[in-house]
């Protein structure tokens, strides 16, 4: 698998003279941003899906109740502040004045107390609100109290949390929605407006500024802070081919390219009209999932056997290149520059042995059962990873079947539970930012309840993992919770949710005279302007 036989072409062609690229109107500019996201925006609903592109869009739809800033501390956002009571058992939130929804109607408590129930049914960080709940009352129209059975200390972070399924703000008959039915709604009260007659997936995502949002006037910092609408349009461009971003953001036609391919990234240097630069430091975190209800990888000991396999330098490289500065491998299940970091247990991720592999497999019963690989051609980073991964399929001698197709698809299809012949999968792979795997109520693909409320896609089950997870959110300070997310990681490695693939850095490439462009690990693109 040479990988600049694969993915060097889109460079050539962008240095190529003549290409053709997209027509973009070019009316109003100056008040018009023009981004190429990461993927295709195929699901509205944030409590449905953890995509990122997901929870992009939520960002500029939604507000939060409270938000967190770069140094990890909990702020208000939605709430204008809140009052602990009751030696910890109970919390009670205050909202900002003159807060409203897209609709005009008025962001209200009960709104947010409706957001929070169809967000913590599914969300594995506020289920643990839940099991400790007393109550949760609406006091009046701009107050409400949780009430705890026990204190619980993590309570503020799990409201404020950034990472996979944050708890965003909707209409209270929104909210209603069943969580295991996707929302169709895009009423927020966020500092966008979706456009949703104008939404074509696989093709465009529109927002407009919403000028009845009053942002906080603090500076932005990761999500906490003033959000504010910049730009007085937002369009999306969904371009699936590399080498036509690419020239259509050399060219001007398009302002900002979230996740270019790494091989234009010297093109991009080299024209002075281009900012090349890494919006977060802390890396993207790649991730081989396995799908624990069929064959073969129901089987513990084939998971197991897998991991003697995989060269995470080959996964690595295959995003990157040959450029150690921007990955770094990572035998462990927490990511790097989180408390949790530890390499315990992952022996077997070290071997990186094909013929060992091949031993085990068929020590584990292996009888050539077909692995359906969901492969999102459209997504640059997971695809140069899944092309490893359906080589790798290749040399061990597994009956694979390579179902390429388009990111939106993947968020669709990882969803169903039924086996691989009738719509399922086997593998798929995804990416995250590194602040979802700093411990256990961020990574929720650590959790092992199979089909239970908190499962994530694959659906691990390890009462062992679970019972460790329960005890490190009563852990009584951060020695305690690095032990027992050291013996989480020692049974996941057991368990094999999925392969950890390591780090890399994600540069994000935009027009010089773009302006507001926030560092954080999560994709923010309120605050973002241009000049004419």
């Amino acid at each position: 698998m040479r990988r600049r036989d694969l993915l060097g072409r889109s460079a050539a062609a962008v240095a190529a003279a003549g290409l053709g690229a997209p027509a973009y109107a070019q009316s109003a500019a100056s008040r018009t941003l023009r981004i190429v996201p990461q993927a295709n925006l195929t699901s509205l609903d944030p409590v449905w899906t953890t995509a990122t592109i997901t929870r992009t869009h939520s960002y500029l739809v939604y507000d939060t109740i409270l938000s967190v800033d770069e140094n990890l501390a909990v702020k208000p956002q939605a709430a204008d502040g809140w009052q602990i009571e009751d030696d910890g058992r109970s919390y009670v939130f205050t909202l900002r004045d003159g807060q409203k929804f897209h609709n005009g109607e008025p962001v209200r408590a009960q709104d947010c107390v409706a957001s929070i129930k169809r967000w913590w049914a599914r969300d594995g960080f506020g289920q643990e609100i839940a099991k400790r709940l007393d109550s949760i009352d609406v006091l009046d129209d701009r107050r409400f109290r949780i009430k705890l059975q026990k204190p619980f200390s993590h309570l503020l972070a799990a409201i404020a949390k950034a990472n996979a399924s944050p708890c965003f703000i909707m209409p209270e008959s929104v909210a209603a929605t069943d969580p295991n039915t996707q929302i169709t709604s895009g009423v927020g009260s966020g500092p966008y407006r979706f456009m949703r007659d104008e939404w074509v997936p696989g093709s465009r995502a529109v927002y407009m500024r919403n000028d009845a949002y009053v942002p906080r006037q603090e500076a932005p910092s990761w999500t906490a802070g003033g959000k504010r609408a910049n730009a007085e349009r937002m369009e999306w461009h969904i371009i699936s081919d590399p080498a036509t971003a690419g020239n259509a953001l050399m060219n001007g036609e398009v302002d900002f390219i979230e996740l270019p391919l790494h091989d234009l990234l010297p093109l991009f240097r080299r024209n002075r009209n281009v900012v090349v630069e890494n919006r977060d430091l802390l890396g993207t975190v790649g991730m081989m999932r396995l799908n624990h209800l069929h064959p073969p990888f129901d089987n513990p000991e084939i998971r197991q056997a897998l991991l003697l396999a995989v060269n995470q330098e080959d996964f690595l490289k295959a995003v990157v290149g040959d450029e150690p500065a921007m990955y770094k491998t990572s035998h462990s299940y927490w990511s790097f520059g989180g408390p949790m970091h530890t390499e315990a247990g992952s022996d077997a991720l070290k071997v990186r042995s094909i013929d060992r592999a091949k031993d085990a497999l068929r020590a584990a019963g292996y009888t050539n059962q077909k692995v359906v690989q969901l492969h999102a051609s459209d997504f640059p980073t997971i695809a140069a990873q899944s092309q490893v991964t359906a080589d790798l399929m290749r040399r061990l001698g597994i009956n694979h079947d390579f179902v390429a197709t388009d990111w939106g698809t993947v968020v669709q299809r990882r969803a169903s539970r039924e086996p691989p012949e009738r719509g399922g999968w086997n593998i798929f792979h995804t990416t995250w930012a590194g602040p979802d795997w700093f411990d256990p109520p961020a990574a929720v693909g650590m959790r092992a309840v199979g089909t239970g409320a908190g499962g994530w896609f694959g659906w691990p089950s390890s009462e062992r993992m679970e019972a460790l997870r329960t005890e490190w959110f009563d852990a009584p300070n951060l020695a305690e919770q690095k032990r027992i997310a050291e013996a989480i990681q020692v049974e996941a490695f057991k368990v094999v949710p999925h392969v950890p693939l390591g780090h890399f850095l994600s540069p994000s490439a935009w027009r010089s005279n773009v302006t507001g462009v926030i560092r954080s690990p999560v994709v923010l693109f309120y605050n973002m302007g241009k000049t004419a």
